[in-house]
């Protein structure tokens, strides 16, 4: 089976760890996700991750609290689905590496481009938690900063719907998916893709987004194999 891509950046969101639990993680889920992901690295793809941590927090939960202090709980939330989901990976057989944007030397590696790249180069799949390490930067932006750092092929985001849509297909039966679309329509249309932070960074650095749904995690191969699935966004002109 041959790969539309070499190197991958996969964003996935805490919630879909949650599984039907919709909190906390669903161990069940995790394996799931991680065996495609496993089946990813075997195909010969260089894989990085980050996860979100929604599953077990969202922001500022108590009305009044800092947001500096929420962000930095956000954090510490990403880095537990992290290693929950480098423990699946590694009962799946994988070689995986933990590396967290704040620095926790007992549980994981602090965050070294350098050393994430010869991980890659080893074969190995590399886990990026607690974001950026900074407040008021979503995972997303994370995603969208490690994609250009490690010199990704693509930014693969795993979502609850098919891709990209020109209105909300959760609320109008009608919404018509692209199968590709560019940034610049993307922006002129106010397509909803990532946030505004993160979806600049890949516009101005050229990477690709990948949009699909995670609902079957065969997704994940698919998306790498370059079936059409999901939706593209990139610079086409």
């Amino acid at each position: 089976m041959g790969v539309a891509f070499k190197r991958i950046l996969l964003k996935l969101s805490g919630e879909v760890l949650a599984g039907p639990k919709t909190t906390g993680i669903d161990n069940d889920t995790v394996v799931k996700i991680s065996k495609s992901i496993k089946k990813v690295a075997d195909m010969g793809v260089e894989v990085g991750i980050v996860v979100g941590g929604g599953n077990f927090w969202r922001g500022r939960t108590s009305e009044g609290m800092d947001r500096t202090r929420a962000d930095h709980i956000g954090m510490l939330a990403t880095a537990m689905n992290s290693l929950a989901l480098c423990d699946a990976l590694e009962q799946l057989g994988a070689v995986v590496r933990v590396q967290t944007a704040i620095e926790m030397r007992q549980i994981a590696e602090p965050y070294i481009r350098n050393k994430a790249i010869r991980h890659f180069e080893k074969g190995r799949i590399v886990i990026f938690g607690c974001g950026t390490g900074s407040p008021f930067f979503s995972t997303d932006t994370a995603a969208a900063l490690r994609s250009v750092e490690i010199n990704a092929d693509a930014l693969l985001k795993a979502t609850n719907v098919d891709g990209v849509f020109d209105k909300d297909p959760n609320k109008y039966p009608d919404a018509v998916k692209f199968d590709r679309v560019s940034f610049r329509e993307t922006i002129n249309r106010d397509l909803k893709v990532m946030d505004s932070t993160a979806f600049s960074l890949c516009k101005d650095n050229d990477m690709p987004i990948l949009v699909f749904n995670l609902d079957d995690p065969e997704n994940i191969c698919k998306a790498v194999s370059g079936e059409a699935i999901g939706t593209l966004v990139r610079n086409f002109d």
